[in-house]
């Protein structure tokens, strides 16, 4: 069993919490105040950012202290969103949240996994009819390896979580967001996921 706190109590992170509950850790979620965070990732040995991704880098940044030495799980995406809300551009052209997380939060493991997908995805992956791809983007093998065996908690098959390698990997993975509108103008909001097909 795990300690984790989820930092953001909307559809994705309280899917989150509700499936790495069910798989026995033991979860804590905590809302975006800064008092709320700051208290639920000091007793955790990881934490998950979901929360939106435009506010993040402030918001976590602000947690320097309660993050050090900790694992921190980021599932988000930082867009600039286009007129109907879906996103149309990404916040950090040229690098990502994950790198610039990792940077203002130099003695904190960051990991980017579960943003290429429907919410829904990160916790049912085996829902779709083909088999999806979790992406693994990180600085420290240990905590991907720990990261990855949570994955595995929520229902993904080791040989569908692909390492991508350093941090810096996370960029393309985020850039894959800018896939999300097209799909769901062409498709509806029904669960998708990119995945690498071999």
């Amino acid at each position: 069993m795990t300690t984790i706190a989820v930092l953001g109590n909307g559809r994705v992170g309280g899917g989150l919490a509700a499936a790495l509950t069910q798989a026995g850790h033991e979860v804590t979620v905590a809302d975006r105040s800064p008092g709320s965070a700051a208290e639920a990732s000091r007793a955790a040995r990881i934490v998950v950012n979901a929360t939106p991704g435009a506010g993040a880098l402030e918001r976590l940044a602000a947690l320097r202290e309660d993050l050090r030495g900790k694992i921190l799980v980021d599932v988000s995406n930082a867009t600039v969103d286009g007129p109907d809300g879906l996103p149309a551009d990404l916040l950090y052209p040229g690098s990502s949240l994950a790198e610039q997380l990792q940077e203002a939060l130099p003695d904190t493991h960051v990991v980017k996994t579960l943003n290429t997908m429907l919410y829904t995805v990160m916790t049912a992956p085996a829902a779709l009819t083909q088999p999806p791809t979790a992406f693994l983007s990180g600085q420290d093998a240990q905590a991907k390896q720990t990261v990855r065996e949570l994955l595995v908690d929520l229902g993904w098959h080791e040989e569908w979580i692909t390492d991508l390698g350093g941090i810096r990997t996370a960029r393309a993975t985020e850039a894959a967001i800018l896939f999300v509108p097209h799909v769901i103008r062409a498709n509806g909001f029904a669960p998708f996921a990119i995945s690498i097909a071999r």
